[in-house]
């Protein structure tokens, strides 16, 4: 591959900045988050919104919590115009979110920019313009001093046009496009001669964001260059500094979360990550990086899935199964050991809550390979462990317990995880816990009833204390036999009568317990010197317990 052709960043850009800090620094709080999907995530997609899908978005980042959002391109089609238009109209932007408009530095798009926010009480408006060289040689054909003077141009007749609204709060956005490759002499000197036009003052800042239009580098490198900025910023009080990390390297969240550390307080960015190309950061992973790190994201994202459906459907994208937090596979375990690490660190949790005196949604959390507990954002365990041919002894037993009441003896796990398998193997699929159930009925209750010896009109005396007689009419074969037996214990005097039957079982270990008003038991039993565990479940415990040791036997025959 002809890597020659490209040059690395440090070829394309100045990087000044020697003393860097942002690297000490800890996330403890959250930026100001603007999502940007009914914009930016708009002119992404094959099919852009219409006006009930991009409503419906709206009303979902309302509900979420976001303060500021980025409704519209309004000069760039009639569509988004409209969209605009009809939330001035409405009247239904809440008192404390504010309304954010995309303009590029031309007088007539500004002027349909202004006309799209009638109506609106408060607005921002963001202008942009392309500043790096690559951009200014071959898209626009200017030097860098007539860019500057465009751009000054532009941000002149918007403050005069925002002038006319004395009514209306509107504050001002500039973004040099394609940040990441201008310079940053250059930078500065667009970004202060703004602030000192728009007159920035800490009750009024101006936003400066810096977009990383086009990944090209690490993501300490645009730390780097978002942290020199911040410190050479004029009148930095009165300056709200933001970040617009693309995802072109696949780092746009590491690109978002140093930028933070580097003095950037506001990150505009899409609900999973959608936009052009790779797409924008991904607002949700940001959000709730930070809530795993016990920050508090500022945003409800505790029914996530409900937040996907209605994306997915303003969109027509899916998001992808195994997306950070929101993928539909994200929390699930297939792999045996972490099923096994989960399921411990499920029960331990668990404990803890009892022991603390807590709801186990209270307690903290500390579960293998759970980054966040599912259930803080919609999700339920159900989902977390599921069973395919990769799956360990640990897990099968988890859905059993969860969804079936079974609590299998350790002992008797490894067993059941080969027959499952076996199945798994055979089939390539995943099994539910429905299946599941099934598998372990089949294999371990129904011999009681279905193999070649069966019981019928049987019964347990105590004749003595310590001592029981069992009888009963036994079905071998073709044959039908009465047989009876003596015992220290019911089981024991059961196989005394097997024994006597030509049948020699010796019982290696019982265990018993209640579920759903049934009594659930296992057996592991040696037959004819074969090593076996059988199942039985019923209203009674005794009934449980003789027909685990009769399917044990003929699963022994089998």
């Amino acid at each position: 591959m002809p890597h020659h052709r490209y040059r690395p960043a440090h070829a394309r850009v100045a990087l000044p900045l020697t003393d860097r800090t942002w690297p000490s620094r800890t996330l403890d709080r959250a930026p100001l988050w603007v999502p940007v999907d009914l914009r930016d995530g708009n002119q992404a997609l094959a099919e852009p919104m219409d006006t009930e899908r991009k409503r419906r978005f709206f009303d979902l980042l309302v509900a979420v919590g976001y303060k500021e959002i980025e409704v519209g391109y309004p000069s760039a089609s009639q569509t988004d115009f409209d969209f605009v238009r009809h939330l001035a109209r409405s009247g239904e932007v809440p008192d404390d979110v504010t309304v954010s408009v995309f303009t590029p530095a031309r007088h007539d798009l500004i002027d349909r920019t202004i006309a799209s926010i009638e109506g609106l009480p408060r607005a921002v408006v963001h202008l942009y313009t392309a500043t790096a060289p690559v951009w200014r040689d071959v898209v626009l054909g200017r030097s860098r001093t007539e860019v500057h003077a465009l751009i000054s141009d532009a941000a002149t007749h918007l403050l005069r046009r925002a002038e006319e609204r004395p009514r209306a709060d509107t504050r001002f956005e500039f973004s040099p496009e394609v940040f990441n490759l201008t310079e940053p002499d250059f930078v500065l000197e667009v970004c202060n001669g703004l602030t000192e036009l728009w007159d920035a003052s800490p009750d009024r800042p101006v936003i400066h964001n810096l977009p990383a239009t086009v990944e090209i580098a690490s993501p300490n490198v645009y730390a780097d260059q978002v942290e020199y900025t911040h410190r050479h910023l004029g009148r930095r009080g009165s300056v709200i500094l933001s970040v617009h990390p693309h995802n072109d390297r696949g780092t746009g969240v590491a690109c978002a979360e140093l930028a933070v550390l580097a003095g950037a307080q506001r990150v505009e960015g899409c609900l999973f990550g959608n936009g052009e190309r790779t797409g924008n950061v991904d607002l949700v992973t940001l959000a709730l990086n930070l809530y795993a790190q016990g920050v508090n994201p500022m945003v409800d994202f505790s029914d996530l899935d409900a937040v996907r459906e209605v994306v997915e459907h303003c969109n027509r994208l899916p998001v992808h199964q195994r997306h950070p937090y929101a993928g539909s596979l994200v929390h699930t375990a297939f792999s045996g050991t972490h099923q096994d690490a989960i399921a411990k660190g499920m029960a331990h949790h668990a404990e803890r809550a009892a022991a603390l005196g807590v709801d186990p949604g209270e307690a903290p959390w500390a579960v293998p390979y759970l980054p966040i507990d599912p259930a803080d954002i919609g999700r339920t365990y159900e989902e977390v462990i599921r069973i395919n041919s990769q799956s360990g002894k640990g897990g099968i037993a988890h859905l059993l317990l969860t969804h079936h009441g079974l609590d299998l003896p350790h002992a008797l796990r490894p067993d059941f995880s080969r027959a499952v398998q076996r199945v798994t193997d055979t089939t390539g699929r995943e099994l539910s816990d429905k299946e599941l159930w099934e598998l372990f009925r089949t294999t371990y209750i129904a011999p009681a009833q279905d193999g070649p010896t069966t019981l019928e009109s049987w019964s347990t005396t105590e004749t003595a204390p310590g001592e029981h007689r069992f009888t009963g009419t036994l079905h071998t074969g073709e044959q039908r036999l009465s047989c009876g037996g003596m015992g220290s214990s019911p089981l024991s005097a059961l196989t005394d009568a097997l024994g006597a039957a030509g049948i020699e079982v010796d019982v290696l270990g019982c265990t018993e317990h209640s579920t759903g008003g049934d009594a659930v038991a296992y057996a592991e039993c040696r037959v004819g010197g074969v090593a076996r565990w059988g199942a039985g479940r019923d209203t009674s415990v005794l009934t449980a317990s003789v027909n685990a040791v009769l399917a044990a036997v003929n699963r022994a025959a089998s």
